[in-house]
């Protein structure tokens, strides 16, 4: 069992401790379970009320988050510029990643001419097609499938049933989770109805170093050229990135997203669960795209959008959201103006012709 001070803890994460540097650490363990022994975290004020009540022997905390009277005098406290940082670097040293065998099972298929470096696992049931090549210490899961000539770098994991298809290239410290499918046609036909001609997808898929990509998603080959996700950008769960699409280095794709043909995403780009993005448009470094956001133009760097169909700056569309509740209170309203309106107009003419009349 790993066991850390929280002094060591502290260390190891650039933070400083308030109470007891010398506690012993063997855990990280939600506020609301945690027990002696056992650290936890809070990042937002609002969950101070549960520090009252929390058995823990150490909360990880943002700097100010908490106050004197907040917890008990036995809770040491961990504090940190970023918490959440913290925690995720604390939870990787009582987490560490499983260690593999590298061996090559000998129920799994690789083709004679493929080249596989040293210290690589490769388990049953596993698939590696014609002058494929796999870097060191990688490891292929149960059902997985490399075509012709691809390439997997060093140190990447491809969890079961994942498929990578001929040509496609992987860097290193890759990590792809369960039924991802890396290289599958991209979606091209000329044509209308029984005229429809299927385009042939000639293109690769190359994934630079230090990506990971959720179960199920989907990253289509290049008609010609490429499709290209850059170093260090993370895709969830369930997420189509069409052909010829490039998403920038660390850009984060939440689940359920969809990201047409031919666009381009820049650096540090956030989109939020079921955006939808349209084909050949350009996505701007350190934009932020909200939840279930459509997106048919391009969008400037650093913008923050939110809504449905034809997404609009952040601030614009959450006076939208405060005013929906009021609408049909203000809908009244306008009636109500508009037959007065219509009474005083109505006035107004029958004194025009009396006066006429005079």
């Amino acid at each position: 069992m790993t066991t850390r001070s929280l002094s060591e803890l502290a260390s190891h994460v650039g933070g400083s401790v308030i109470g007891d540097g010398s506690v012993v650490i063997h855990k990280v363990a939600p506020i609301d379970e945690a027990r002696p022994g056992e650290i936890t975290f809070l990042s937002n004020p609002r969950y101070r009320k549960f520090l009252a009540q929390c058995q823990a022997s150490a909360v990880i905390v943002g700097r100010g988050v908490t106050e004197e009277g907040d917890r008990r005098a036995s809770i040491s406290l961990l504090e940190a510029a970023d918490p959440y940082v913290a925690f995720a670097k604390i939870l990787q040293l009582f987490s560490p990643a499983p260690r593999f065998d590298g061996t090559v099972s000998p129920l799994a298929h690789v083709d004679n001419s493929a080249t596989i470096a040293a210290g690589v696992t490769i388990f049953p049931g596993a698939f590696v097609g014609r002058r494929a090549r796999i870097g060191v210490e990688s490891v292929l899961f149960p059902g997985v499938f490399l075509g012709e000539q691809v390439q997997i770098g060093a140190n990447c994991v491809l969890h079961a049933n994942v498929v990578v298809r001929d040509g496609c290239q992987v860097g290193d410290r890759v990590i792809l989770h369960a039924g991802v499918v890396v290289g599958s046609d991209g979606f091209g036909y000329a044509g209308r109805g029984e005229a429809r001609v299927k385009i042939p997808q000639t293109g690769v898929v190359i994934i630079e170093d230090d990506v990971e990509i959720g179960a199920n998603t989907t990253i289509d080959r290049a008609t010609l050229g490429k499709t290209v996700i850059r170093r260090g950008a993370k895709i969830d769960n369930l997420v189509q990135i069409a052909h010829n699409v490039i998403i920038g280095e660390h850009s984060v794709v939440a689940a359920q997203a969809g990201i047409a043909g031919s666009t381009q995403v820049g650096k540090n780009v956030t989109l939020a669960g079921q955006v939808g993005v349209v084909n050949h448009i350009v996505i701007g470094d350190d934009a932020i795209i909200g939840p279930q956001s459509g997106v048919p133009k391009s969008v400037p760097a650093g913008a923050i959008l939110s809504g449905g169909i034809g997404a609009a700056p952040h601030h614009e569309w959450l006076k939208v959201m405060t005013l929906l509740p009021q609408l049909p209170k203000l809908w009244s309203a306008v009636r109500r103006l508009e037959k007065e309106v219509g009474r005083l107009v109505t006035g107004g003419k029958k004194e025009t012709e009396r006066d006429a009349g005079r």
